[in-house]
């Protein structure tokens, strides 16, 4: 049940324009800085080739990408998560499907299973644009394979808490605009006051986000990514539990 209900989250998605504008816009932004930074590799081939050490195209070129994907991801995200709940609360099809034979917990993990799918064929395309310079170069495959791993956390934790928020609310608005407050403060509270302790830096999804995106793999930072997302998963089964018990 759970694979069905996440195809058919996935169906909707691209039944409505939103995920095919979200795709070309940031394609196309994506494509232009990919292009940019292959221009500035170019510039600084001479001064790297005396350095010893220096970095490679992987670093200067893969790496800001997919930097650059995070941030992008993290305001449209929102935008494609607020409506898995919301809207069918709004729309009054939520009644249906919280008196169909399914548990919460299948409903919830299936529409899930269903944005994260959707975000991996998204992670896929901007993944063409590195390992096309594999025909003219060589590429760090191991950076190359844990910056892939981490945005596959990174946008799964996004999708996680967008979900959330998108059952606390009849609308998709709402639940947008408070799963991107959301996901900013978890990305920019180790930058703020207090960013010493190591409380809030614990916190920030950027500080267990950046070590991987450098090829360090932490098992404490996987932990952390894997929490977040049962933490959000549980919480919208309980809220959805009560909504059914509520009817």
């Amino acid at each position: 049940m759970i694979r069905v209900i996440a195809l058919r989250e996935l169906r909707s998605m691209f039944i409505s324009p939103l995920a095919w504008t979200v795709l070309a816009v940031t394609q196309l932004i994506l494509a232009w800085s990919f292009f940019t930074q292959i221009d500035f590799f170019f510039t600084v081939q001479p001064q790297l080739a005396t350095m010893p050490n220096a970095p490679g195209v992987t670093d200067l070129v893969v790496m800001p990408t997919y930097e650059l994907a995070s941030i992008i991801l993290l305001m449209i995200t929102p935008l494609l998560t607020m409506r898995l709940i919301a809207e069918e609360r709004r729309n009054g099809s939520i009644s249906l499907l919280l008196s169909a034979p399914v548990s919460m917990t299948q409903i919830v993990l299936g529409k899930f299973t269903g944005i994260v799918m959707f975000l991996l064929i998204f992670i896929a395309m901007i993944s063409l644009m590195p390992v096309s310079l594999m025909m003219g170069t060589e590429l760090d495959m191991g950076k190359l394979a844990a910056g892939m791993f981490a945005m596959v956390l990174l946008l799964s934790a996004f999708a996680s808490a967008g979900l959330f928020l998108s059952s606390l609310t009849q609308s998709p608005v709402v639940a947008a605009i408070s799963s991107f407050g959301l996901l900013l403060l978890l990305w920019i509270i180790s930058r703020g006051a207090g960013a010493e302790s190591d409380a809030f830096s614990q916190l920030s999804l950027l500080t267990h986000f950046a070590p991987m995106l450098r090829g360090l793999i932490d098992t404490a930072d996987v932990a952390y990514f894997l929490l977040f997302i049962a933490t959000f998963l549980l919480l919208t089964i309980r809220q959805m539990d009560s909504q059914r018990l509520q009817g």
